[in-house]
């Protein structure tokens, strides 16, 4: 049988949540790692990818799940390739749904979840069509829970007021610039390393990664819309073309070239998640926890 045509759509990100869908004949992604969870469902094929030191394979119908900030890659592991679809969530996102506890983390990157499936399922009814405000708690608090059923004990999270955190990550979005480690003890009143440890607590990286995350953000939607990258590097606030394609590289797992031509034929343009749009989804969580 024939390889299938590789292909890559991506929808706008809402809210801290994106999705995406793709297939690959061969070689799909280098050795990467993001900032967010992702939690998908391999379509039809046989995907295969390296993660936290092992091989794994994932067959039709089967659930993977990468936590934060973790490396992997990924290949097709026959002929004919494979499809899936994947949603990249924001860690607190997760740790709002959870109240305060840790992030859940998965031993087993890829088992067998008929609830989890569904959950996936429904996040990607409309796609590529932006997910409802209103669905968009239920479907967080729902991925929250079944993450939690399959991750050991969850111990509470480091301390550090969501004040100060939210502080910290605000003045990180400033992609233009660069923030130091005493700018954010300034404004936040919290020393570096209890900051640092916190941060990672709620969102799941570093304060450093995610900067470094806001700026590729912003490069993937410059080169969206035609920018060149030496023009798109500049605009994210890179010291140059080649720094950024070390780093959009590290972070994907393919290069900024690559990933251009794979979603020269997507319909939707990804654009970088507003800052006030997360904190919005973290209140609707907040609350809906605690009204029912």
């Amino acid at each position: 049988m024939a390889a299938s045509a590789e292909f890559l759509s991506i929808d706008p990100p809402a809210a801290g949540l994106q999705r995406l869908r793709a297939g690959f004949s061969g070689h799909a992604y280098d050795r990467h790692r993001h900032e967010t969870y992702a939690v998908g469902v391999t379509e039809t094929g046989l995907q295969c990818f390296h993660y936290r030191g092992a091989a794994w394979a994932s067959t039709t119908g089967r659930v993977i799940v990468l936590y934060p900030d973790e490396v992997h890659d990924g290949h097709a592991g026959a002929p004919t390739g494979f499809v899936y679809s994947m949603l990249y969530v924001d860690p607190s996102l997760i740790a709002a749904a959870l109240r305060g506890r840790a992030l859940p983390f998965c031993g087993e990157p890829v088992f067998d979840d008929p609830a989890l499936r569904r959950v996936l399922a429904n996040a990607f009814v409309d796609f590529p069509q932006p997910i409802e405000d209103l669905a968009l708690p239920t479907l967080v608090t729902s991925l929250a829970e079944a993450l939690s059923r399959h991750a050991r004990a969850l111990p509470p999270a480091t301390r550090v007021s969501p004040k100060a955190l939210g502080t910290a990550r605000d003045l990180l979005h400033d992609v233009s610039g660069s923030v130091s480690a005493a700018t954010l003890e300034a404004e936040t009143g919290v020393d570096r390393y209890t900051l640092a440890r916190g941060f990672r607590a709620c969102f799941g990286t570093s304060p450093h990664r995610y900067l470094i995350g806001r700026r590729l953000d912003r490069v993937k939607a410059e080169i969206a819309r035609g920018i060149s990258l030496a023009d798109a590097a500049y605009a994210a606030g890179f010291a140059d073309q080649s720094h950024m394609t070390r780093h959009f590289k590290s972070r994907f797992g393919l290069t900024p070239g690559r990933y251009a031509a794979l979603c020269a034929s997507k319909v939707a343009v990804p654009v970088p998640i507003p800052t006030e749009a997360r904190q919005s989804a973290v209140s609707a969580i907040a609350h809906s926890e605690t009204t029912h």
